[in-house]
């Protein structure tokens, strides 16, 4: 596989908004409740699948697209399992 500066600065930029986007949920959680196990657990799988997919993109693999993707969805439903779980404790 061959690597060039655009496709490495691509990859650069995904990673960076990625954690660029953990800034802005932990901003959002301090003016929420602490957080459940899954609904953390679901957000930073989404991440990673979201990074992993975007990796896939710009170095033109498939597999690693198609891993992401799934990861991504899983960590969302996972997340939002834990929504539903944390309504459910506050009576919502």
């Amino acid at each position: 596989m061959k690597f060039t500066n655009i496709k490495l600065t691509g990859l650069v930029a995904a990673i960076v908004l990625t954690f660029c986007s953990f800034g802005v949920y932990a901003t959002e959680s301090q003016e929420t409740p602490p957080l459940n196990k899954d609904q953390v657990e679901g957000r930073v799988d989404e991440a990673k699948g979201k990074v992993k997919e975007a990796t896939g993109v710009i170095l033109d693999d498939k597999k690693m697209q198609v891993e992401g993707n799934v990861q991504k969805n899983i960590g969302k439903a996972q997340g939002n399992f834990g929504d539903i779980k944390q309504d459910i404790k506050k009576g919502n």
